[in-house]
């Protein structure tokens, strides 16, 4: 075996950390510019957006917190923008670029990729990037369709695209982009918002490098870049060589009736990781298809996850982590495939490749979480302005569970990040909508000696004469799976009533609703961890006081016996059932 050698470090480390911090610093400066600025509530409540430096190989500084989905390939727009417009010769002070198509970001294309190089003293230093979900991009039903066929069906397709030249903006480019917006003033404001972020980044960028010399900066740089790549390194050379496998399904891809398979093959040899999707679907006629580049996006959150959560990512991460995904598979989609919904099969493959690692990371593994973002979206006539409304939510489920705890209850999914909830305040004051119930799903967390998180319900009451909803949740066939005899979680039900019928749907485009019509959506909760009859009875019966099972769950679920005059729990009738019941309960 070699022997280890200390890095020899550039830069002394006091300066290096206070850099580091600067570039985390301005990307936070930028998401806050962007949130501020922005006219759409997905973006200024929601948080439906992500900001990134780079140096000018475009290789990451520094990013703020955000939808990591969206951070991971930034990059790679840069460097295809440059490779496709003649090299980095080729930009200048003050350009701006745009994009969306989703073979390049890899994303939906509702998520605008705008970024500016960034100059200092006329030579390119870097760049400031970032993205945005825009509520409307001219797709054949308002938002986004749920039973699109291919990608033209899903709105304007944007190639990079210069919309400022050296400073100036090119209006008629600007004109042609937000026209195809059925909310055009919302996607000038939003547009322009992504703008100024990226002039806040090049300002800050330009400051950071006039206060300590571009000499000292690129050497830090480096030194952060080493950092990174080592501890990757060194976490990956203590994972035991080998091959981990594992295996889901989404439940279908909007058009069809059925499962998409998602196959997931690890390889460890030494300090890389190499991550297959050789066997996963073929690319499918409904919209769980995606762009290469976000297939990587997601391999990095769970390498993230994973490998080195606590430290920042940086140009230095993933280095030694290798992606293989065939072309015309859902994970390498290809024209004309949809895209409108990539991020259900990432949502399953980020928690795949943790279940494939789970038996020799045991300790760093969670149980899968509910899965998906399970959107909900309202389009109609507002009554009281009589002009067009859309409103679009994720919504919050459960968390796998632990070895050192619980799963949280009522977080965003995993691709999300920093993604927010909408607040009833804000439905009900500019939409058309009431928020009857909102809450907590009781006993929907997965069983385990550590309970998966809950899902939730939300319910709404439509209040225009004109409105419809679609719907996308999934995750109801592969449920949150638990670990360790951990056990798995609810799945999601959405409710439709209207007309003293009620209907049960999970996917559905653009369904008519009349007036005082009810939805309501429950997502999935998180596996559990561990075997149930392992938790302290203790827990089981806080549990039940808050309502967060019942005394049946605790019963069947946990072996545990409340007594029905008290509540308490019964120590000897507890004892005896799980000494009983163990072994089938395995």
């Amino acid at each position: 075996m070699e022997a280890k050698t200390t890095p020899q470090y550039l830069e002394n480390p006091i300066t290096t950390e206070i850099i580091r911090n600067a570039f985390i610093s301005a990307a936070e400066e930028m998401n806050a510019r962007l949130a501020r600025s922005a006219f759409s509530p997905i973006i200024y409540e929601m948080k439906d957006c992500s900001v990134c430096l780079f140096n000018k190989d475009a290789e990451l500084l520094g990013q703020s917190a955000g939808l990591p989905i969206f951070m991971g390939n930034l990059d790679g727009c840069i460097k295809y923008t440059t490779e496709l417009i003649g090299g980095k010769e080729m930009y200048k002070p003050g350009d701006l670029y745009i994009m969306n198509d989703s073979y390049i970001t890899g994303t939906h294309l509702n998520d605008i990729t705008i970024f500016s190089p960034i100059f200092l003293k006329n030579e390119l230093v870097g760049f400031a990037a970032n993205r945005a979900h825009w509520l409307d991009i001219g797709a054949k039903d308002p938002g986004y369709p749920m039973d699109a066929t291919e990608i033209y069906q899903e709105g304007v397709r944007i190639p990079p695209t210069k919309i400022y030249d050296a400073g100036n903006p090119r209006q008629d480019v600007i004109e042609l982009i937000v026209g195809n917006s059925r909310l055009r003033e919302a996607a000038m404001g939003d547009l322009n918002a992504q703008i100024a972020a990226c002039r806040t980044g090049e300002q800050r960028y330009q400051e950071i490098i006039e206060r300590f010399g571009n000499e000292t900066v690129e050497r830090c740089i480096v030194d952060i870049f080493t950092q990174s790549e080592l501890m990757d390194k060194q976490v990956i050379a203590n994972i035991p060589d080998g091959v981990y496998e594992a295996e889901g399904c989404l439940d279908n891809d909007g058009v069809s009736k059925e499962p998409v398979p998602i196959k997931v093959k690890v390889v460890i040899e030494g300090d890389a990781i190499t991550i297959d999707l050789t066997g996963s679907s073929q690319q499918r006629p409904g919209q769980t298809n995606c762009g290469f580049s976000q297939t990587i996006s997601a391999c990095r959150v769970a390498f993230k996850n994973l490998i080195s959560p606590h430290s920042p990512v940086t140009g230095g991460n993933f280095r030694t982590m290798n992606v293989i995904a065939p072309k015309r598979t859902i994970f390498h989609a290809q024209e004309p495939a949809a895209c409108g919904w990539y991020f259900t099969p990432l949502g399953i493959l980020i928690d795949l490749i943790i279940k494939a690692l789970s038996p020799v990371m045991k300790d760093q593994c969670a149980a899968a979480h509910y899965g998906d973002s399970m959107v909900i979206t309202f389009t109609g006539l507002d009554p009281k302005t009589q002009s067009p409304f859309l409103n679009v939510e994720a919504t919050a489920g459960g968390w796998g569970a632990f070895a050192a705890n619980d799963g949280e209850s009522g977080l965003i999914n995993n691709v999300n990040g920093d993604f927010k909830n909408l607040p009833i305040e804000v439905i009900e004051s500019k939409y058309p909508l009431k928020v009857f119930h909102y809450g907590f799903r009781q006993d929907t967390g997965g069983p385990g000696a550590n309970r998966g998180g809950l899902g939730i319900t939300k319910g709404y009451q439509v209040r225009a004469k004109q409105a419809a909803v679609s719907l996308w949740f999934d995750r109801s066939k592969t449920t949150a799976w638990g670990l360790f005899g951990g056990k798995s979680a609810a799945a999601p039900e959405v409710i439709i009533e209207g007309d003293g019928k009620e209907e049960q749907l999970l996917k559905v485009n653009a369904k008519p609703l009349k007036y005082n019509d009810r939805v309501t959506a429950m997502s999935g909760g998180g596996g559990g961890y561990g075997h149930p009859f392992d938790r302290d009875p203790g827990q089981v019966l806080e549990d039940v006081i808050d309502q967060y099972i019942s005394k049946k769950a605790a019963l069947q679920q946990y072996g545990v016996v409340i007594k029905d005059d008290i509540l308490d729990v019964d120590q000897e009738l507890t004892r005896n059932y799980r000494e009983k019941n163990r072994v089938a309960y395995e």
